[in-house]
């Protein structure tokens, strides 16, 4: 057996606390896994895990092996990406997670430029809302609204998600008006799944001063898209994005409501792994988005009123 390969599938093993999932992540069988793994404890000498029925969990020498094996594998992947000159030029594949409005309405038009600029690049884009394990689904760089929890990653600023609240005029015209905040309370609304509290919606004013109002959901899904065309068909009311409803506002499918307030301002990241050897096209890219957003202007809503 290579002992590389066998160190590379320790690190996973430990990362998902499962020979089951280490095996199912990797297209082996749990066998096999489990061969391998007692193969480089033999060759090492000690024991790494303690196994039961149910998960593993690393002994005290595994969780020193397991940062040798991190620094070893980094070490060695630098040197591989140093010799093939990816740590010089643009070049290789640069895989992304996006949030599905952002894809085509903000980012096309960098990820359009940065590969004009770099011939040699090939971007790989997974569009998705949820957040995703980068080092489980080789994700190189994912733009979310805030920080992934995790100190195995690192994230760069790139702008302030703005989000305002709006209707259709269709649908305003049959209801209640609405002047503060908890006016929300009489209204069908339309809430993202995703948000850890979907029907507490934080209202802000221009003073900073912040409202919660416990709404009723009419319709709640997790797809941003889905929430914008439901509001333009006279579902109700919604909070998004600024830049999201941009040209519905321009095409007056909707109004914004409680202009003086916003739903949210929530900072949108580039978020990667905290490696120290980084890809030269992980690092470029990064530096090219945030160098972007600092000359586009992303929140233009407030600029109709």
């Amino acid at each position: 057996m290579d002992k590389y390969d066998c160190q590379r599938l320790f690190i996973r093993v430990a990362q998902l606390g499962s020979f089951t999932a280490a095996a199912d992540n990797l297209n082996l069988t749990q066998s096999a896994v489990s061969k391998r793994i007692a193969w480089l404890e033999q060759r090492i000498g000690f024991s790494l895990f303690h196994r039961n029925s149910r998960q593993v969990n690393l002994t005290s020498q595994g969780k020193e092996y397991l940062s040798y094996c991190d620094r070893l594998l980094d070490e060695m992947n630098y040197t591989e990406a140093r010799l093939k000159g990816e740590l010089n030029q643009v070049s290789g594949e640069l895989t992304l997670s996006v949030p599905s409005a952002m894809a085509t309405i903000l980012l096309a038009k960098p990820i359009n430029q940065f590969m004009r600029l770099h011939p040699k690049l090939s971007i790989n884009v997974s569009v998705n809302d949820r957040l995703v394990d980068l080092i489980e689904t080789n994700i190189d760089i994912a733009v979310r609204v805030s920080h992934l929890a995790d100190s195995n990653y690192k994230a760069r600023f790139l702008f302030n998600n703005r989000a305002v609240l709006v209707a259709s005029p269709e649908y305003l015209s049959q209801q209640p008006k609405l002047t503060i905040p908890t006016d929300l309370t009489q209204h069908r609304c339309l809430s993202y799944s995703l948000s850890a509290q979907a029907n507490t919606w934080q209202l802000t004013d221009n003073q900073q001063q912040v409202t919660k109002v416990q709404v009723r959901s009419t319709f709640s899904s997790d797809s941003a898209e889905m929430l914008l065309t439901m509001a333009v068909m006279n579902q109700g009311i919604t909070a998004l994005p600024s830049w999201m409803v941009k040209q519905a506002l321009v095409n007056q499918e909707l109004l914004q409501v409680l202009p003086a307030y916003s739903a949210a301002n929530l900072p949108m990241y580039a978020v990667y792994k905290a490696s120290e050897y980084q890809p030269h096209r992980v690092r470029a890219f990064i530096d090219y988005l945030v160098a972007y957003f600092a000359n586009e202007a992303v929140d233009s809503v407030k600029d109709q009123h």
